[in-house]
């Protein structure tokens, strides 16, 4: 087991990264300090793995809150079942929140943890690998609305995050592929040594080979907590986390929640990217050939969705948190390895991007 700390002064956490976690009762129960503790989690993982979590827990008083599988139940409304439970539960603000699930049901349960009765502790137990390279870990909690992904939320730190890679046997490949989405990005943004081992690894990550998944994840989630320990609340260089993400909350929004699951849309949003990129004079066309083969050989989309043209593109982009005063603005490559922080990008270049990459 390797862990990691996210370096947050008297907020810091652990991060365990392994195999086997799950069935290690103390990773867990350390974390716990009341009687009271519930467990969210959805359809989709409650029979694989919440007996299990269940059956750590025999010495507490716990409820169980099994919420609808998908990005299109990342509601207010979904999170307003977390709360009806804790309040026919008699719940006190003393009581621990475990999120088990993907993204979805992390971010959910966060912040469902951040409101009652103004903050709650709660544990991330991450069941995909986008989860656990990236959305458990760093504190952003929230839901979506119709008009724009991610808009309702807060930052909220856990008190712990524990990744176990055994738990990615029962992930479908499509989900697979969507985590190594965000595990590009890493090495896109911060480390081209990453990219390169990503470029020699990638079918053993899609084989599920669990030494290079560990890896993968270990070196991820330590770029993300040096962000993080760094830039808690996205004033700065966390805001290179969101490489491709304006462009892929766009076709999610736009396309409607779940026609593209987030790191499908965020692939091919890095790719429109660095195609941006390229019209800024940083990136050559070797290097978007060799983006856009990585994200292909992950089994990842890469090129937009027809029915968005660049117009109603830029309308959807024109509803992101990075914006300011009304200017879009996006994260770019300087180099593979190196990000730009947010920064305004002209109309032209941006529908020249829209219009002609992969059209």
């Amino acid at each position: 087991m390797k862990t990691l700390t996210v370096a947050l002064a008297e907020r810091s956490y652990p991060i365990y990264i392994g195999a086997n976690l799950l069935t290690q009762a103390d990773l867990l129960t350390r974390h716990i300090k009341s009687k009271q503790v519930i467990v969210v989690t959805n359809e989709t993982i409650a029979p694989l793995y919440l007996e299990t979590v269940l059956a750590h827990l025999s010495a507490y008083q716990v409820e169980s809150v099994i919420l609808s599988d998908g990005e299109q139940y990342k509601t207010l409304d979904s999170v307003n079942q977390i709360f009806t439970q804790l309040l026919q539960s008699k719940f006190s603000r003393n009581a621990t929140l475990i999120a088990l699930g993907g993204g979805v049901i992390g971010d959910m349960g966060g912040f469902a943890a951040a409101c009652y009765q103004r903050g709650i502790a709660f544990i991330q137990i991450p069941t995909t690998l986008l989860a656990q390279v990236d959305s458990s870990v760093g504190g952003k909690t929230g839901v979506n609305h119709p008009l724009g992904k991610n808009m309702i939320g807060a930052f909220y730190q856990p008190q712990a995050v524990i990744a176990d890679v055994d738990v990615l046997d029962t992930l479908e490949d499509r989900e697979l592929a969507a985590g190594l989405a965000e595990v590009i990005k890493y090495g896109l943004i911060r480390d081209l040594n990453f990219f390169e081992w990503l470029e020699t690894n990638i079918d053993a990550l899609l084989a599920r080979d669990k030494t290079a998944l560990t890896f993968a994840i270990e070196q991820s989630c330590h770029m993300k907590a040096e962000v993080v320990a760094e830039d808690e609340h996205e004033g700065g260089v966390r805001a290179t986390l969101n490489l491709g993400h304006t462009f892929g909350h766009a076709i999610e929004t736009g396309m409607g929640y779940g026609s593209y699951l987030h790191g499908e849309a965020v692939a091919i949003g890095t790719c429109l990217a660095a195609d941006l990129s390229q019209r800024k004079g940083w990136l050559n066309a070797d290097d978007v050939a060799r983006i856009v083969t990585l994200f292909e050989r992950a089994k990842l989309p890469v090129i937009p969705p027809a029915e968005l043209n660049a117009e109603r593109f830029i309308d959807l982009m024109a509803v992101d948190k990075k914006n300011v005063d009304g200017a879009i603005r996006v994260i770019l490559l300087e180099a593979i390895g190196k990000a730009t922080l947010p920064m305004n990008i002209d109309h032209a270049s941006l529908t020249q991007t829209l219009q002609t990459y992969g059209r």
